[in-house]
C-alpha cells in the first residue's frame, strides 16, 4: 500500500494544522539530525511556529554555527549564490558595450559617407 500524495496548501483545520507542523518538525529535525551523523557537518536548525515559539537543533552549539556563518567571507558567499548586485554590473557593462558599438557604427557610416561623396 502506497502513501496518498498531499496536494501542498495551507491547513485550514487549526487543530490537524498543528499536528502536521509538530509530525513534520521532529521529523525535520530528525534529517538534521541523521545528516549531522551520517556526514560529520554542522548543522544548525531554527523553525518557528505560528505562535512564534522557537524550535532549533543543533549539532555542536547553536552559537558556534551561527558565527561561523557569519564569519564566511563574503566573496565565498557570492561564489554559491550570485547577487542581483552582480547581475546588474554585467548588465550596465552590456549597456555600455552596446552603446560604444551603436557610436562606432555611427562614426564609421559618417566616415564612409564623407569618402563617398569626395
Amino acid at each position: 500500500m502506497t502513501r496518498k500524495k498531499i496536494q501542498i496548501k495551507k491547513i485550514d483545520n487549526i487543530s490537524s494544522r498543528q499536528v502536521t507542523f509538530s509530525k513534520r518538525r521532529k521529523g525535520l529535525f530528525k534529517k538534521a539530525q541523521e545528516l549531522s551523523t551520517l556526514c560529520d557537518a554542522d548543522v544548525a536548525l531554527m523553525v518557528f511556529s505560528a505562535t512564534n515559539k522557537l524550535f532549533e537543533y543543533a549539532s555542536s552549539s547553536m552559537q558556534q554555527v551561527i558565527e561561523r556563518r557569519n564569519g564566511c567571507s563574503e566573496n565565498h558567499r557570492l561564489m554559491d549564490r550570485p547577487s542581483t548586485d552582480q547581475f546588474q554590473v554585467e548588465s550596465e557593462s552590456s549597456d555600455t558595450l552596446h552603446k560604444k558599438l551603436e557610436d562606432k557604427s555611427r562614426e564609421l557610416r559618417y566616415t564612409a559617407n564623407t569618402f563617398s561623396t569626395n
